[in-house]
C-alpha cells in the first residue's frame, strides 16, 4: 500500500492537493476531505523515508570505502614510521621503520615492504606483503641474524606483528569479504559524524566480532572494538590524529590498546609522501636482504 501511495500521489504539497481534488472531489462526501488530506500528508512522509533509505549506503559499502580510503589512498606511499611499545606497568620499547606500498591496478592487488632501523635488537629485520583481491595474501619475514627469508603462514595473520598490539593483518588489511557486516547506526565520535557497522569473521579467528565507527566524510576508521569468544572487550584501536596529505586524508597517528593485557602500541607516521613513482620491483626478497631508502 505505501509504495502505492508514493507511486501515485505527487510529492510537493501544492501538487498532491490539486491531484486529489481534482481526481476525487467528484466522487467523495465532504466529510471525508480530512482523512484525504491526512492521507496525502502519510504518502509524503513515507516517500520521504523511502528517499532516506535508498540514500543510506550498506554496511558492506561503507566497509568497502572504508578500506579504500584507509589502506589505498594514492598509487603509491612511503613514511617513517615510529612504535612504541608500552606495557601494563608503562615500560616503553620504540623501534623506527621505513614503510613503502604501492597499488597495483584496479582490484586492489598492492606490495608493502617494512624495513627495521633501530633499536640494534630490530636493525635490519624486514617484512613484505603481497596483497591480492582475488586469492590469499602472502607474507614474508627477513631474520638479518639468519639471513633467512620466511613466509608467514596464513594462519598466523592474525598473531602480534614484531610483538606490538597490531597483528600482521592490521598492517596491510583485511578482505572485505572475509566478513559479514551488518550497519547498526549513526552517531557523532567526538565532533566527528560517524556510522557505525559492526563485522563478523565468517571463519574462526582470534576474535569474535569488530565494531567499527567510519567517519561519514573522510571514510576513515576513528574507532574500532575487537571482542573474544565470550564477547569481553579485546583490544581497541583509535584514529589519534587525522591529516590531509597530498590530497589525502590520513591517519598519522595511531594506537591499538590491550584490553586484556593492559598495554598498548601507539604508532607515527612521519615524512608521508603519496605518489612518489615507486616502482613494483623493490617489493622482493632482494630488498628485505638489502633496504631501499626514502626517497626525498
Amino acid at each position: 500500500m505505501s509504495g502505492f501511495l508514493t507511486t501515485c500521489l505527487p510529492q510537493n504539497r501544492i501538487a498532491r492537493a490539486t491531484f486529489l481534488r481534482r481526481t476525487l472531489a467528484p466522487v467523495a462526501p465532504m466529510h471525508v476531505w480530512p482523512w484525504l488530506r491526512a492521507l496525502g500528508v502519510a504518502a509524503a512522509l513515507l516517500a520521504g523515508s523511502h528517499a532516506a533509505l535508498a540514500q543510506t549506503p550498506t554496511a558492506e559499502e561503507l566497509v568497502q570505502k572504508e578500506l579504500q580510503h584507509f589502506y589505498q589512498p594514492g598509487k603509491d606511499f612511503q613514511a617513517r614510521v615510529v612504535m612504541r611499545l608500552i606495557n601494563a606497568q608503562g615500560s616503553q620499547r620504540e623501534r623506527t621503520l621505513n614503510m613503502f606500498r604501492i597499488n597495483l591496478g584496479k582490484d586492489g592487488d598492492q606490495r608493502y615492504l617494512m624495513t627495521f632501523e633501530a633499536p640494534a635488537d630490530v636493525r635490519g629485520l624486514g617484512f613484505m606483503v603481497w596483497k591480492y583481491s582475488k586469492k590469499d595474501t602472502e607474507r614474508w619475514l627477513y631474520f638479518p641474524a639468519l639471513k633467512a627469508v620466511k613466509r608467514v603462514a596464513a594462519d598466523d595473520k592474525r598473531s602480534s606483528f614484531v610483538g606490538s598490539d597490531f597483528t600482521y593483518e592490521d598492517i596491510s588489511g583485511r578482505a572485505l569479504d572475509e566478513e559479514t557486516h551488518k550497519y547498526l547506526r549513526q552517531e557523532n565520535l567526538g565532533e566527528r559524524p560517524v556510522h557505525v557497522v559492526e563485522s563478523r569473521p565468517k571463519t574462526p579467528a582470534t576474535y569474535s566480532r569488530r565494531l567499527i565507527w567510519i567517519d561519514r566524510e573522510r571514510h576513515l576508521p576513528l574507532k574500532e572494538e575487537y571482542f573474544d569468544a565470550q564477547d569481553k572487550l579485546q583490544r581497541t584501536f583509535k584514529a589519534d590524529k587525522v591529516e590531509q596529505i597530498g590530497g589525502n586524508w590520513t591517519v598519522t597517528q595511531r594506537s591499538m590498546h590491550n584490553a586484556q593485557s593492559g598495554g598498548r602500541t601507539e604508532v607515527q607516521y612521519q615524512s608521508i609522501r603519496y605518489d612518489t613513482g615507486l616502482q613494483e620491483d623493490i617489493f622482493t626478497e632482494r630488498s628485505l636482504r638489502n633496504p631501499p631508502a626514502l626517497q626525498p
